[in-house]
């Protein structure tokens, strides 16, 4: 249940705009069962609100929660039959 928790709790940090439903969603796909009701109350336990009262998250904290996404777009080549490079 820990692991869960933690899982939950990380999730909700990295995307401010989820709400419980969302994260619960989220899980399912992970292949995570658990309790929409479930997330919706380790979310209240940690005093985290519902998501329209959390605040937007900053372009700075948009940065770096895509990082590893942005390092490799930045280094992304590719090489058309043609042989130029993109």
């Amino acid at each position: 249940m820990r692991s869960i928790r933690a899982l939950v709790l990380r999730l909700a940090r990295e995307s401010p705009a989820w709400g419980y439903r969302r994260l619960h969603g989220e899980l399912l796909v992970g292949g995570v069962k658990v309790a929409a009701s479930t997330v919706g109350e380790i979310l209240k336990d940690a005093g985290i609100p519902p998501a329209p009262e959390r605040t937007s998250s900053t372009w700075a904290g948009f940065l770096r929660s895509q990082e590893d996404a942005l390092l490799a777009c930045d280094f992304f080549e590719t090489v058309t039959l043609s042989g130029a490079r993109l």
